[in-house]
């Protein structure tokens, strides 16, 4: 028994593969494949590095109003 990814046995997988989806769908299973080890990969580091803590949000009095006009008296006629 040597070892299991010999040539012959990787090439022996790729016409099982092909035999069973197609030509057609084997793009989409390595694209697919692919996205999902990236998403392990970047999973995975987020898990060891701890995420940065975002920055202080800073918040600015607003001006205050300005004073009511004032009133006229309205005279009596």
């Amino acid at each position: 028994m040597g070892d299991l990814l010999q040539p012959w046995h990787l090439v022996v997988l790729g016409v099982v593969a092909f035999l069973l989806f197609g030509a057609k769908r084997l793009p989409e299973l390595g694209k697919g494949l692919g996205e999902g080890l990236k998403g392990f990969k970047e999973g995975i580091k987020g898990f060891t590095e701890p995420t940065p803590a975002p920055p202080p949000v800073v918040q600015q009095s607003a001006p205050p109003p300005p004073p009511p006009p004032p009133s006229t008296p309205v005279e009596p006629k």
